[in-house]
């Protein structure tokens, strides 16, 4: 009954589809034919199957609401993405919140929108009271297409789609492309919200392993020909959450690799235009023939004023149109999309971008200054315990001691990671006492753990970030 049930919940069985028969689920399921029928008798009693004489069980019409909790096994909290979600969502103003991947609000060009706010004023009726054209504002797709042009894009407005976020870009697509079952390949790590989002229609999440210039191709190789994957969703430039852009040999690759496994790839492209210079993109080198991109201007321009868009090919951008206005009717909000084009038609927007990347790249040299925390002078791109200042053990006058392998981490730590000049931190949440496990040098023959607190200069590498995570670590990115 639990599988059943299960099945039900995660909506791999619909309505009307028809059950295993009694002895080859029996056998599947390793019980006597007796305990599938009296099973089956069960869920038919609760009005969640029905039996129909001669044609065995069928799924009945009436489907519980959807629960994610239900999908799939319960996780510890500190490595399910819809707590991380909620989490970050419901924070308050003085909370740190690393893994949202969004700037502090003074960053933002708060006086060019309400420059835009008052214009908006002066806007039409329409734009005031009546629903979203099935595409978008006009205005928007066509500047969106002059920004494509400068990449190298070469596409008209009917090949752009707004929607009411870069969340809602990826629903879309989800829909329109995924089935219950289907393989995603994803970025390990990758943004916490991909998963959630995959988790919701069903799709088996597989990861591939992220270098500082891309996936590894040798794994994303092998998970092709394993796996079979139907999307592969990812960030070309400034990567969520390690930072790290793409080079153009590995982008070559994968659209060679996705090619021959006919994978269709989601180029989410939301923080490009915090890049101090352009790195390669996999649209404009495929063209948008298997490669659909998406973005929106919550990270650079404001998260209240939610819009985003998709760019794909004409026959694809026509199905998406019609599950937009299945789902939302319409497009986006024209306030929304109003607000959006006036504040990037403003020439302020564009010095913005610039003051904003100059103010990025002084944050990135003050945190490779060197620090007296020597886990900060290693090179980027690694994920470190940095050990609070406790107090210091020595032997004789010496060094303070190492931590050993498996040592116990204090709680309320701080992970940093240098991706690329962009900190990645991981914050253990709560007061939770469970121990960290890090890596670093062996104290003494055996590797033995310490008997006192970890000195200032200890250090260690985490294993994964999901394993980091499965110790009670937060993870995120800043």
């Amino acid at each position: 009954m639990a599988a059943i049930r299960q099945k039900l919940a995660a909506r791999t069985l619909a309505p009307g589809e028809k059950l295993p028969s009694i002895r080859r689920f029996a056998a599947t399921m390793q019980v006597s034919p007796s305990t599938v029928v009296e099973a089956y008798d069960r869920l038919v009693a609760e009005g969640l199957i029905r039996a129909r004489p001669g044609s065995g069980f069928t799924v009945s019409g009436a489907v519980s609401p959807l629960a994610l909790t239900e999908a799939e096994p319960r996780r510890e909290r500190a490595i399910d993405p819809l707590w991380v979600s909620r989490q970050s969502l419901d924070a308050g103003p003085d909370t740190l919140m690393p893994g949202c991947g969004w700037l502090p609000a003074a960053w933002m060009p708060e006086a060019a929108i309400r420059r835009a706010v008052r214009g908006l004023a002066r806007a039409g009726d329409a734009v005031l009271t009546d629903y979203g054209a099935p595409r978008g504002a006009l205005s928007l797709r066509r500047l969106l297409v002059r920004r494509f042009a400068e990449e190298g894009i070469e596409l008209g407005a009917d090949q752009v789609l707004l929607a009411a976020s870069g969340t809602q870009a990826i629903d879309l697509i989800g829909r329109f492309l995924l089935r219950p079952g289907d393989t995603v390949l994803v970025d390990d790590p990758c943004y916490f919200n991909f998963q959630a989002l995959l988790r919701v229609h069903g799709a088996r999440i597989v990861g591939v392993p992220y270098t500082p210039t891309g996936p590894d191709l040798a794994r994303f190789a092998e998970a092709l020909a394993e796996h079979r994957p139907r999307l592969y969703v990812t960030n070309s430039a400034l990567h969520n959450p390690t930072g790290a852009t793409l080079s153009p040999r590995t982008a070559h690759r994968i659209l060679m690799l996705a090619a021959a496994h006919d994978l269709t790839i989601v180029e989410d492209d939301i923080f490009a235009d915090l890049e101090p210079e352009p790195s390669p993109r996999l649209a404009a080198l495929d063209g948008l023939t298997r490669v659909i991109r998406i973005g929106s201007f919550s990270k650079t321009l404001s998260a209240s004023i939610r819009c985003g868009f998709i760019a794909a090919r004409p026959d694809w951008i026509e199905a998406l149109v019609d599950l937009q206005v299945a789902t939302s009717f319409g497009g986006p909000s024209p306030v929304a999309a109003e607000l959006i084009a006036g504040t990037l038609a403003d020439g302020s927007y564009r010095k913005h971008l610039e003051h904003l990347r100059r103010r990025l790249s002084r944050a990135r040299r003050e945190a490779a200054r060197p620090s007296r925390h020597r886990a900060l002078d290693r090179p980027a791109r690694r994920l470190h315990a940095l050990v609070p200042p406790a107090r210091r053990a020595r032997r004789g006058g010496g060094r303070p001691r190492r931590l050993a392998r498996g040592a116990r981490a204090r709680p309320r730590q701080r992970l940093q990671r240098r991706a690329d000049g962009l900190r990645l931190h991981a914050l253990q949440r709560g007061a939770d006492d469970r121990p960290a496990c890090v890596r670093g040098d062996r104290a003494g023959a055996g590797g033995r753990r310490p008997s006192v607190p970890p000195a200032p200069s200890a250090r260690g590498t985490v294993t994964s970030i999901a394993s980091a995570a499965r110790y009670g670590w937060r993870m995120g990115f800043g």
